[in-house]
């Protein structure tokens, strides 16, 4: 012992000088080697090892700290002597120390030329009992398996675990083989209670124990895929070997040949170029069966990256196409016409994304096709209608096991160009759920200002949409989101009339389906009756996807007559009388006369996805307290609109003839028919008002008329939406008089000429205008009597 321990000795303490150390813990009876480069350390070993005396070793809190003080280091060390000491340079030496026992610092008593400390000895707190055996054991037998399981470690090490005999030297053992944390050795040599440092050693062993099993498992699959690997690289090349001596196949590379003569022959941009060679380099050193590769080196020559149609850019010959394919729609064609006019002043100009809104059968998907022929592009359809996974629009990631690129990216590969017509069908459909809102993978593909460069998951390579003109199609705007529609230009499609439907039948229907009939040399017409009660008696639509049903029925019926010789003459004329031969009784009769023939009975307009339609109000009333009831399906929006009417003709009832407390007794039920029809919406406020005082005042409303309005507390008459379809269902249902709001009268100039001159139009501001218009017969504001004086 050195002179300063011993002069320590009396007052029972220890001053030894300190080594600190980085990222090591050293445990008793442990030997470590270690590079000390440290000015004060250096100068620590010199003289200890000068005069062999003993110096604590303690860990460092931090190893970043050059010049630790006290709270720097940890409060338990090792009382270590120096062994050896071999210089490497002038200012690194080597050291090899012994750990002897246990010590904790109390304080520094001094810190140049190195630190030196006041200690304490640390005793290890244990009795020899069974719980201790039963942890001495379970750890030897633990420690033997780790040792077993970790290659790294030395072969001597079992051996040593199985000569230790005491507790505490086979937990300081283990700890220090042990791949733990330094903390976690120092929460080890921290621990003075064998038990508890037995426990805590035994479960980092465990944890080691458990991570040498995954690793080993781990191994093992490897080892078994590779070797599964090569038994078929192995085979493969053998069975290879036996076609070439059969002549089944040419040469070494067998249809990699072909492949590579694509690559070769492909024009492609410089970064897609080196991507593709880059991936055929590897497929070449890969086994035949890495189709995964193969696939992707496919789907990148696929891919149009400069292949390009030239634009047809003729006005007139775009005009023609437009006319011989749609009726009408003379505002869509407009679009197209500018479109292409733009285009022929300026070639670079970026497409349009045009979104066509209407209801279903009006020509939007067609539309589209008409104008990738007219341009004379490859046209190409995406079906967006229940797309609920984002992955179909970007694509999926290749690392997945059946991967494909997205849809963007397929229909750009069917077209075989990179500037076609891409219709994106029924966009309004498009869902969300946990796999991600495909709405919001379309806002790059639909944006002109940043689709030069689309990214899809697949393909890994941006991809230039620039010179695609996307055309998109719904029946709604209400599901598409708001950033979506604000990269659209929305161009609305209403119904057809009833004069456009019979041009329509006539110059593309009826011919259409008598050739897919084989009836067209027959000389089958319809009459003009015939075609007019088609359209008015057995459909009721706003396109005219349901006509051509009707039609092709017809067409159907006489080919059944062609064919089994029961009409042999070489034409067919089929009129409004002889039409229900073909197509059964009639399935609509336009209602609106025969239903509003009672007071409390009114005609509205609706406006649904699929076009609009007439809405017939009917109202009773009961004997009972004055309260309201609403039936047919309705929205909270309809039903507030219904008690706005109700409470503006309380309040001005003597105005309209009726008295003050007309509902003194009195319940009124208000129905709105087609009940299982969901109904919603502030439009039906005026007819609603006109239901209720007409009900009351016993004044019939006329039958032919219909109306459309919303309605305030004051009376006042505000703007609805969907103007020309609901006049169109007006139209067709036989309407000759339609009251509307005034500010809504710059909303008819959309509507066609035809329909103004066979309708009656009346714009309104108040409702009190409404009573001559709308009612069979005058009203007379009622004068009440004034209340009697009392006596």
């Amino acid at each position: 012992m050195s002179e300063e321990e011993q002069s320590a000795g009396e007052t029972g303490q220890l001053i030894l000088p300190i080594l600190p150390l980085r990222n090591t813990v050293l445990f008793p009876e442990v030997v470590i080697p270690l590079q000390v480069g440290r000015e004060k350390s250096i100068a620590l070993i010199k003289e200890a090892a000068a005069k062999e005396s003993y110096v604590a070793i303690i860990t460092q809190r931090e190893a970043e700290v050059d010049e630790p003080d006290e709270a720097d280091l940890h409060r338990v060390g090792v009382m270590a002597r120096i062994l050896k000491v071999v210089k490497v340079s002038h200012d690194n030496y080597s050291v090899i120390i012994q750990g002897k026992e246990r010590v904790r610092l109390l304080n520094l008593t001094r810190t140049e030329p190195y630190h030196v400390g006041s200690f304490e000895r640390v005793e290890s707190e244990y009795e020899r009992d069974v719980e201790i055996d039963a942890l001495f054991n379970n750890l030897k037998t633990m420690a033997r398996r780790v040792a077993r399981m970790m290659p790294e470690l030395p072969r001597e090490a079992s051996l040593m675990i199985d000569q230790v005999t005491d507790p505490v030297n086979l937990a300081d053992f283990a700890a220090n083989t042990l791949e733990i944390s330094v903390e976690e050795k120092q929460q080890v040599l921290g621990k003075t209670d064998v038990k508890e440092r037995l426990k805590l050693v035994l479960t980092f062993l465990a944890r080691q124990l458990e991570v040498a099993e995954v690793s080993d498992q781990i191994q093992n699959q490897i080892k078994e895929e590779m070797d599964k690997n090569q038994k078929e690289y192995y085979l493969r090349q053998q069975y290879k070997a036996i076609k070439e001596q059969l002549g089944e196949i040419d040469g070494d590379n067998g249809d990699l040949d072909d492949l590579k003569a694509r690559v070769d022959a492909k024009e492609m941009p410089d970064e897609v170029d080196k991507v593709v060679k880059k991936q055929f380099r590897r497929l070449q050193q890969m086994q035949p069966a890495s189709g995964v590769v193969r696939t992707y080196i496919e789907t990148l020559l696929d891919l149009p990256w400069s292949e390009t149609t030239v634009d047809n850019l003729d006005i007139a010959h775009a005009r023609t196409i437009l006319d011989e394919d749609h009726y009408g729609l003379d505002k869509v064609k407009e679009r197209l016409i500018e479109f292409l006019a733009v285009r022929k002043l300026r070639s670079d100009m970026k497409g349009p994304i045009l979104c066509l809104i209407g209801p279903p059968g009006v020509g939007k998907t067609s539309l589209g096709r008409s104008v990738a022929r007219a341009l004379d592009r490859k046209f190409v359809r995406i079906a967006l209608g229940g797309v609920h996974d984002e992955a179909e629009i970007r694509g999926h990631r290749r690392t997945y096991v059946g991967a494909l690129p997205g849809r963007i990216a397929q229909a750009l590969r069917k077209a075989g160009t990179i500037n076609p017509v891409i219709m994106l069908d029924e966009i309004d459909k498009v869902g969300r759920d946990f796999r991600g809102d495909p709405q919001s993978a379309l806002l790059e593909v639909l944006d002109p200002e940043q689709n030069n460069a689309f990214s899809d998951h697949y393909v890994e390579i941006p991809i230039d949409l620039s010179k695609v003109l996307f055309i998109a199609n719904a029946n709604q705007m209400d599901t598409i989101s708001a950033p979506l529609r604000d990269r659209m230009e929305v161009i609305e499609i209403p119904g057809y009339t009833h004069n456009d439907k019979r041009n329509i039948v006539r110059k593309f229907l009826l011919p259409k389906q008598l050739e897919n009939h084989g009836i067209a040399e027959h000389n089958v017409t319809l009459d003009i009756g015939a075609v007019d009660k088609v359209i008015d008696r057995y459909t009721r639509e706003a396109g005219v996807r349901s006509l051509e049903r009707q039609i092709a029925d017809v067409c159907r019926k006489v080919a059944v007559k062609v064919a089994d010789g029961t009409h042999t003459a070489t034409e067919l004329d089929i009129t409004a009388e002889t039409l229900p031969d073909y197509l059964g009784p009639e399935r609509y009769e336009h209602d609106s006369v025969e239903r509003v023939n009672d007071p409390g009975i009114a005609t509205g307009l609706a406006w649904t996805p699929v076009g609009g339609d007439i809405l017939f109000i009917e109202a009773l009333k009961t004997e009972g307290k004055g309260e309201l009831r609403l039936t047919g399906q309705l929205g909270d929006v309809m039903k507030e609109s219904a008690l706005a009417a109700l409470s503006y003709l309380k309040m001005r009832a003597n105005e309209f003839g009726l008295p003050s407390n007309f509902l003194k007794d009195k319940d009124i039920h208000l129905h709105f028919p087609a009940g299982a029809v969901p109904k919603d919406g502030p439009s039906a406020g005026i007819t609603i008002f006109t239901t209720l005082l007409s009900l009351f005042s016993g004044v019939q409303v006329r039958h032919d008329v219909a109306m459309s309005g919303e309605i305030t507390l004051r009376g006042n008459v505000l703007p609805v939406g969907g103007i020309k379809e609901k006049v169109l269902a007006a139209q067709r249902a036989g309407i000759k008089r339609i009251i509307l709001p005034e500010r809504n009268r710059k909303d008819m100039v959309d509507v066609p000429q035809e329909v103004k001159d066979a309708v009656e139009f009346f714009f309104v501001r108040q409702v009190s205008e409404i009573p001559p218009l709308a009612l069979t017969g005058p009203l007379s504001p009622l004068v009440e009597p004034a209340p009697a004086a009392a006596p």
